[in-house]
């Protein structure tokens, strides 16, 4: 039973403007981007800058050590794009150091076998080559109009002032203690003497905040050196000696062959609408597989209803059936068949990005890389330990992301939307996809409609505001649960998108997240 109000509401308010919006799951960040299109930049220099922003303000979900993809739309080609910095594992891992528990189930994000201490989920074992300098890289190289240390600047001043914790990053620094408390340096930089969680007085007006001048440290080096020192210079050197240091096998090596990758999206007719979806290892052939099915399945009327969510819910599970089966690099260019941040970009222009980054799980491998300061990523989760299957965890290979980057058009309206929240970032991707092109919904109506989450195991689950013959509908293709949307723990993913029509753009995160805002330039 819930001990949550059934009165209260939360709502966040969606402006429209002729400048630039940035959409984030931190304001700092959004502000951070805003104030890059305010000086003239494009959204791309915007992005460059939001990415390492939220890195430090947002350092559990993403930063330089994750992995990612973004799908762009360039206003003046009319064309859309996707660039792929997702991880790889790294060419030196050993599957003998991954021995299998047969009788146990992983206990994180994926239906896995378990693997002997938790050693692709936690510590140095769990580490994957990041992808997101090399992404950012790569977009400012394609897109940018503006120094590459001068977007990194504002990243730089707020690792200098170190994250302010408030009741929020309270809240999520106790819910990982007892695995933060395993690695001193992690333990170090979170916890209060190694073990406690860093959590302010239950009326106190003081402020606490994380030293992160290591981390400033590390991204004034970047900034100086560039992008490519984090893979082949000084930032590459102390990256692999952290990693080997605490038993994993990532390699100066692995840094310097990392390429990021620009890529055809996976673009569909839906209905009235055109849906850029994003191409290789991502959740864009199943999102692609999804609408095509709904499109066959339910006539549209004037607002979703128990037919619409029940083709919904159906689609996503047979496109998830799919995924675990066949999806995987499995060295063949295969096009079709967790805690993370994600944030939408529009400039005055119309060019548009959603770029979506990650640790894989929150604090990622729980590991901190205590030369650079940054927490290391857990890519080495995404695969499947078990031998022989597409996905199967392989040195060398590239990792299946869950992350949905999508741009689309319907009408007079282009949006770019994304999501966190690992397995549950597809469903809302095509919950808010049919939202828009099947039912007319603006961005902020959109975002404030209750959701479904069908994300391929467990039961669906379904906002305790929908009507009960929507229940009814879904029951009929398995257990259904009930569920608020709650600051924590999230039932549903967490989008953030923009939207523009007519000249004028806006932007919205999900209502629920305290920290997520949109700001105008």
């Amino acid at each position: 039973m819930s001990n949550f109000s059934k009165t209260q509401t939360t709502r966040k308010d969606v402006i429209w403007t002729e400048g630039g919006v940035v959409a984030s799951q931190h304001r700092k960040a959004a502000e951070v981007g805003a104030a890059v299109l305010a000086a003239g930049g494009d959204a791309m220099d915007a992005a460059v800058a939001t990415s390492f922003a939220l890195g430090v303000v947002e350092p559990w979900m993403s930063g330089p050590m994750g992995g990612g993809m973004m799908t762009l739309w360039r206003a003046g080609e009319a064309r859309a794009e996707t660039i792929e910095f997702g991880m790889r594992a790294p060419q030196g891992l050993r599957l003998d150091d991954y021995p299998l528990q047969p009788d146990r189930k992983a206990g994180d994000l994926f239906p896995w076998m378990r693997v002997e201490g938790d050693r692709n989920i936690y510590g140095a074992t769990a580490v994957a080559v990041p992808g997101v300098v090399a992404g950012m890289e790569l977009a400012h190289r394609m897109y940018g109009t503006m120094d590459w240390a001068d977007l990194l600047a504002p990243a730089i001043q707020l690792a200098e002032q170190g994250m302010l914790i408030d009741w929020y990053a309270s809240l999520i620094i106790a819910s990982a203690t007892r695995q933060l408390a395993q690695d001193a340096d992690a333990a170090d930089l979170f916890l209060v003497d190694g073990q406690w969680p860093n959590i302010s007085g239950w009326t106190a007006l003081t402020e606490s905040r994380l030293d992160q001048k290591t981390h400033a440290k590390t991204l004034h080096r970047l900034a100086k050196a560039g992008p490519r020192d984090f893979y082949e210079g000084q930032i590459a050197r102390m990256i692999a000696e952290d990693v080997q240091a605490k038993g994993g096998s990532l390699s100066v090596a692995d840094l310097a062959a990392y390429r990021a990758k620009a890529a055809k999206p996976r673009t569909v007719s839906y209905r009235d609408a055109v849906i850029h979806a994003p191409s290789g290892l991502s959740a864009g052939a199943e999102l692609v597989a999804t609408l095509a099915q709904m499109e066959q399945a339910f006539i549209p009327g004037d607002a979703p209803n128990a037919p619409s969510f029940a083709a919904l819910a159906d689609a996503l599970g047979a496109a998830y059936r799919d995924r675990l089966a066949n999806s995987g690099d499995t060295g063949e260019s295969r096009e079709a068949p967790a805690c993370t941040t994600t944030f939408s970009i529009v400039d005055r222009h119309g060019n548009m990005v959603n770029v979506t980054q990650t640790l894989l799980s929150i604090f990622g491998s729980h590991t901190l890389s205590p030369q650079t300061g940054m927490l290391l990523n857990n890519g080495i989760m995404w695969f499947d330990p078990e031998p022989g299957k597409p996905n199967s965890l392989a040195p060398g290979k590239r990792c299946l992301m869950n992350i949905c980057p999508v741009v689309g058009h319907v009408g007079a309206r282009t949006f770019a939307i994304g999501a966190s929240g690992g397995r549950k970032i597809l469903p809302a991707i095509a919950n808010l996809t049919s939202f828009i092109a099947d039912f007319g919904m603006d961005l902020e109506t959109a975002f404030h409609a209750p959701r479904i989450d069908a994300s391929g195991s467990g039961p669906i689950v379904v906002d305790e505001t929908l009507p009960q013959d929507v229940v009814d509908a879904l029951a009929a293709l398995g257990t259904v649960t009930r569920a608020k949307r709650t600051v924590h723990p999230y039932a549903f993913a967490v989008p953030a998108g923009v939207m523009r029509e007519n000249g004028r753009n806006c932007g919205a995160t999900e209502t629920m997240t305290p920290w997520g805002d949109a700001v105008s330039e």
